[in-house]
C-alpha cells in the first residue's frame, strides 16, 4: 500500500454525495457542510471557487478542484455574486432565511440547480471521511487544489458525467468507485507535478532504498520489524537506512511505523464489532495493553475514548 492508496483504503467512498449542478447566472452557493473533502469538475461553462482563506480560482471545462474541509467556501458564477443557497451538514440546502431548497431546485436524478438548461454545469462529489488512514495525505493538501484540464488527460470526468444521472441497480457503488478513481488520478498527477515541493514522505517513495522500506512497513505493519531487519530487506546497512530514512521522511523508521500502526488502529476501532485484541494483532501489537499504552502515549487518549468519540461523530 502506498501513500495515495492509503487515502482511500478503508474509509473510501461509501454512498458519497454526488450531484450534477446546473446553474444559470447569476448564481452562488455557499458550502458550509463541514465535510472533509470535496471533488468538483466543470462539465460545461465555468465557475469560481472562493475559499475562506486565499484568492478566488476560476474553473473552466475539464478543470478539477479538490477542496479540503471543514472550512466553508463558495462556488459561484462570479466571486462577488451573493449566495442564493447554503449547503449545510446532513445535505441540507436552504436560503438565507431558512427556506428549504432541496425540492424547489431538484431537476432530476442527482441533478440540482436553478434552470435545467443552465449555462454552467458542475459535477460534485463529497466524501464523508470518518477514518484516519488518509490523515497524513489530507494534512498535506492545501485548502484548495486545482488541476487544469490541460495538465492531464482522463476519461473519468466524462464517464462520471454519464453515470451520475443513471438510476440502475448498484449505481451508488459504481459512482463511489468512479469518484475514488477520479480523486486518486487527480492527486497522483498533482503530486507528481509538484516535484520538490511535494511532501517529504511522498517523495521518499521514489527512493530505491527508503521507498522499499516504506512499502514494507505499510504493506505489513503487523510484522515485528526492527531497523536491522528492515535494512536487510532493503539491501543496505542499518546505519545507512536509519540515516537515509530520517533525511527523506523526517523521522526514524520505527517512529514512522508506530504512527502508521496507530493510524490503522484508529480506523479499525471505528468498526463496532472489532475487539481491542483483534485490532492489536492486526497492527502489530502483542496485546491489547501494549496497543492501549502506545495509543495513549502518542494520541493522548485511550482507544476506548477514541472509539466513543468516533461513535458520536458518525
Amino acid at each position: 500500500m502506498d501513500a495515495l492508496t492509503g487515502l482511500l483504503d478503508g474509509p473510501r467512498a461509501r454512498g458519497a454525495f454526488l450531484l450534477r449542478m446546473v446553474m444559470e447566472p447569476p448564481w452562488s452557493v455557499r458550502i458550509e457542510d463541514r465535510t472533509p473533502l470535496c471533488v468538483m469538475t466543470v462539465a460545461r461553462g465555468g465557475a469560481w471557487v472562493v475559499p475562506e482563506q486565499g484568492e478566488p480560482v476560476r474553473l473552466g471545462p475539464g478543470d478539477v478542484a479538490v477542496v479540503r474541509g471543514p472550512a466553508p467556501y463558495t462556488v459561484a458564477d462570479r466571486p462577488t455574486t451573493e449566495p442564493l443557497a447554503w449547503i449545510l451538514p446532513g445535505e441540507v440546502c436552504r436560503t438565507a432565511d431558512g427556506h428549504d431548497l432541496a425540492d424547489a431546485m431538484a431537476l432530476g436524478v442527482r441533478t440540482w440547480g436553478n434552470r435545467a438548461d443552465g449555462a454552467d454545469v458542475m459535477l460534485v462529489g463529497t466524501y464523508q471521511l470518518r477514518g484516519e488512514v488518509g490523515r497524513r495525505l489530507l494534512d498535506a493538501l492545501p485548502p484548495l487544489l486545482v488541476l487544469p484540464a490541460g495538465d492531464w488527460e482522463s476519461p473519468l470526468p466524462a464517464l462520471l458525467s454519464e453515470e451520475i444521472v443513471k438510476e440502475e441497480p448498484g449505481q451508488e457503488a459504481v459512482l463511489d468507485r468512479l469518484l475514488d478513481l477520479l480523486l486518486i488520478s487527480v492527486l497522483r498527477t498533482w503530486f507528481a507535478r509538484r516535484g520538490p515541493s511535494a511532501p517529504a514522505w511522498y517523495r521518499a517513495f521514489a527512493d530505491p532504498v527508503v521507498g522499499r522500506a516504506l512499502r514494507l512497513l505499510q504493506n505489513n505493519p503487523a510484522h515485528p520489524w526492527t531497523v536491522a531487519g528492515l535494512a536487510a530487506e532493503a539491501g543496505v546497512s542499518r546505519a545507512a537506512l536509519a540515516r537515509r530514512f530520517g533525511e527523506l521522511v523526517g523521522e526514524p523508521p520505527m517512529a514512522y511505523l508506530t504512527g502508521w500502526r496507530l493510524t490503522l488502529a484508529a480506523d479499525l476501532l471505528r468498526e463496532p464489532d472489532a475487539t481491542l485484541g483483534a485490532v492489536a494483532r492486526r497492527v502489530g501489537y502483542g496485546s491489547p495493553f501494549a496497543l492501549s499504552a502506545a495509543f495513549k502515549r502518542v494520541r493522548g487518549i485511550s482507544p476506548q475514548e477514541h472509539r466513543a468519540t468516533a461513535a458520536r461523530t458518525e
